[in-house]
């Protein structure tokens, strides 16, 4: 009869070791299955306005064609050197084929009253999945505020 602890002639630190290296095969031969070692695709970028929150509010799509069709993704403003304010607008194509709209940038006042009248609408082609930045600077250098206008092209 054998002593407690013992069996069949195998040191206990032995049989410890087996089930040490079989346990370490087995959760590598999980890993595998799960997906390591296996190469995935990137995922496609997601639009975002984490960081332009307080920005693009002052961007505004006129229809609702246009609204699902484009986003800005972000703006910027600066003063140029003869105290005018400059706007740049990076406008996303959400869609995968072409877009094509017209942009306005009307700038106004500290009062929100109107400088240099009704803005002037530019065309803008966007490619599919593409960004366009696009530059506005205010007519005169009364002006403080403004708002970034899209639409279909006509």
């Amino acid at each position: 009869m054998l002593a407690r602890g013992q069996s069949q002639g195998i040191p206990r630190h032995r049989m410890n070791t087996r089930h040490t290296i079989t346990a370490v095969a087995a959760l590598c031969a999980l890993a595998a299955l799960c997906g390591c070692g296996t190469l995935s695709t990137p995922a496609s970028p997601q639009d975002t306005n984490k960081f332009t929150v307080g920005n693009t509010e002052r961007f505004v799509a006129l229809d609702p064609a246009t609204e699902a069709a484009v986003t800005c993704t972000g703006l910027q403003e600066r003063t140029l050197a003869d105290g005018r304010l400059e706007v740049v607008a990076n406008v996303k194509n959400r869609g995968s084929r072409p877009v094509r709209l017209g942009i306005a940038c009307a700038f106004a006042d500290e009062k929100g009253l109107p400088v240099g009248g009704d803005p002037a609408w530019s065309p803008l082609v966007i490619a599919g999945e593409g960004t366009e930045v696009v530059r506005f600077a205010a007519p005169g250098a009364s002006a403080r505020r403004y708002q970034i206008r899209v639409r279909n092209a006509r």
